[in-house]
């Protein structure tokens, strides 16, 4: 047999190696290939539904069931709140009285003070002379007309002056996200204090924060909203009640960067609403030697209620994104990320013949040295 002829059989056997060692195992990779993650299996059923994002795509996707998240209630601003007194809260009275024999002064004294008089369940006070008067569910203003007129039946001079101090039923709970969390008293006389209001009163918001997320609860109802669209819009700032609870925290909601990309990592969401290309940028895009553009996966679940209200074919979606298109990129910048989706990028297949072909190289320089 001839030199040429063996090692081209040489070759050729070594070539058959590579490709059988190819064949039986999976190369390592840091990445699937697109037509690995969108293959179905032959003769069962789908496990998923794939959708190219397109132009065309996006107005059946707009009538799908949208991101619950999305689908937050929150209070719009509304007038005022009730400045009446409420059991609990305590009253102070400054009582003047001009009279030589005043039944509650002498006469170097022309005023008494009764302070720190605590508003009873039923809604009372004591006074002297006066024993109990009902006082709940009225202004300061006339709270104190009220007991003046009652005092100038016994003492025809008296002057009443009354003063307030909210008790736990006009406070409002400021539990956290702010410099200063606590209890806060709604003194302000027109009783118009505000969620932003409240946050100052707080020292202002915390640092680090991202998308900071304001809920406020109000008996057994939960609203919550974007602190910066309060910011945006006033009519949503809205006036806080007694006993309310208000929480700044950062927005909880987040997706998964896998695959090819610059950053396979937990991504925050650090605005309400995050468009496909966006996370392209906040993953820092794909990485060069790696990526495939045309190859840019969504991975998605749904509820089976979305299904069955006309939404996509099956509860599994993977929406494919091609940045080397036009369209592709445009519709992509329409195209709303889910909290919880997957953006996977995957490899190349230039990347994998690479790999075959160094493979084999390396196979031929070893047979070589070996013959």
């Amino acid at each position: 047999m001839s030199q040429r002829l063996f090692s081209a059989l040489k070759h050729v056997l070594l070539l058959g190696v590579a490709l059988g060692i190819i064949a039986a195992c999976t190369l390592p990779r840091g990445a699937p290939l697109q037509r690995e993650m969108t293959k179905q299996k032959q003769g069962e059923p789908a496990e998923f539904a794939v959708y190219q994002v397109t132009k065309n795509l996006l107005p059946q996707i707009d009538r799908w069931p949208s991101d619950p998240t999305a689908d937050r209630h929150w209070l719009r601003h509304g007038g005022a709140t009730s400045v009446a007194i409420t059991p609990g809260d305590m009253v102070n009275l400054t009582i003047w009285d001009s009279e030589v024999n005043s039944l509650l002064t002498t006469t170097d004294q022309k005023s008494t003070k009764l302070e720190n008089i605590i508003v009873s369940r039923n809604g009372t006070i004591f006074m002297p002379y006066l024993e109990k008067i009902h006082i709940a569910g009225l202004s300061a203003d006339t709270a104190r007309q009220k007991i003046q007129n009652q005092m100038e039946q016994i003492i025809p001079s008296a002057q009443v002056q009354l003063s307030v101090v909210p008790g736990s039923r006009h406070s409002v709970d400021l539990v956290g996200g702010v410099a200063s969390p606590g209890s806060y008293p709604l003194n302000d006389p027109d009783g118009h204090v505000t969620v932003l209001g409240l946050i100052s009163q707080g020292g202002g918001v915390s640092d680090g924060m991202d998308n900071p997320q304001v809920s406020l609860t109000r008996g057994s109802k939960v609203y919550q909203i974007a602190l910066k669209q309060i910011y945006e819009d006033p009519t949503l700032d809205t006036v806080v009640q007694g006993r309310d609870k208000v929480i700044v925290a950062s927005d909880d909601r987040y997706f998964r960067s896998l695959g090819a990309s610059s950053t396979e990592a937990i991504i925050p969401f650090n605005r309400e609403t995050i468009s496909a290309l966006d996370a392209m940028s906040m993953i820092g895009g794909l990485q060069d030697s790696r990526a495939d553009p045309k190859g840019i996966l969504i991975l998605r679940e749904y509820p089976p209620s979305a299904v069955k209200s006309g939404g996509p074919n099956h509860q599994r979606v993977i929406f494919t994104v091609d940045l080397t298109q036009t369209d592709g990129l445009f519709s992509a910048g329409k195209f709303m990320i889910h909290p919880e989706d997957t953006v996977m990028v995957t490899e190349s297949p230039v990347v994998l013949a690479e790999t075959v072909i160094g493979l084999f190289t390396s196979t031929v320089r070893g047979a070589n040295t070996a013959f």
